[in-house]
């Protein structure tokens, strides 16, 4: 209406002074003196970063830490005293299916139990290796044929390997600095006890016939 006012009155001059620039401008794109462009904001790339979700920023994700609070550098030490027990556990699962193989049969299944509670064991050592080092642990492959010997002698070296690897496994727990590994250790430790139990209840039923 003010505009049909100003061209009736005074047809020669712009009520707006600079309207139809703008206007040109924000057709064009163009920036006219004093006029700020939307395209003229610019995300700097600390704009940018403050937008991106906590996840992006992997330094803050559980396990991508680089020297995690247990089963990292501080067990890196316990490697060899891990691959070792591995060795350990992979001899004693040997020896069991070999006198399971050649035992009465009341006492076969048993002794397979215990031949695979050797082989968890084992496993889960495995398993701690990899937490430390991100590499798989592969246990030596033995093809020698065991030879078990008399009966009752064989239960007895059983119990002593069971038992002394059972110490060796509180020794371990006692030396290392990792409160994780450290708890790995004792209850490897009370498996092996309970083991070499079940093994001395065999010989107690062997000796008294």
């Amino acid at each position: 209406m003010e505009k049909e006012v100003w061209r009736r009155v005074a047809p020669t001059l712009n009520p707006w002074p600079g309207a139809d620039a703008v206007g040109k401008a924000l057709r064009d794109g163009v920036k006219a003196d004093g006029m700020v462009l939307a395209s003229d904001t610019v995300r700097t790339p600390e704009n940018v970063s403050d937008t991106l979700p906590v996840e992006a920023n992997a330094g803050s994700l559980p396990g991508a830490e680089p020297d995690p609070c247990c089963m990292g550098t501080e067990a890196e030490n316990d490697t060899a005293v891990i691959t070792g027990f591995v060795e350990d556990e992979q001899a004693e699962k040997r020896q069991l299916q070999a006198l399971a193989r050649q035992s009465p049969l009341w006492a076969r299944q048993t002794l397979l139990t215990l031949a695979g509670r050797a082989a968890g064991r084992a496993r889960r050592l495995i398993a701690a290796y990899y937490l430390i080092t991100g590499e798989t642990y592969i246990p030596a492959i033995c093809a020698e044929r065991i030879y078990v010997g008399k009966w009752c002698p064989a239960l007895r070296e059983r119990y002593h390997g069971a038992a002394c690897t059972a110490m060796n496994y509180e020794r371990a727990a006692d030396g290392t600095p990792d409160p994780c590994l450290g708890e790995l250790f004792r209850a490897l430790s009370a498996d092996a006890f309970e083991c070499a139990g079940t093994v001395t209840r065999i010989l107690e039923r062997s000796l008294v016939g």
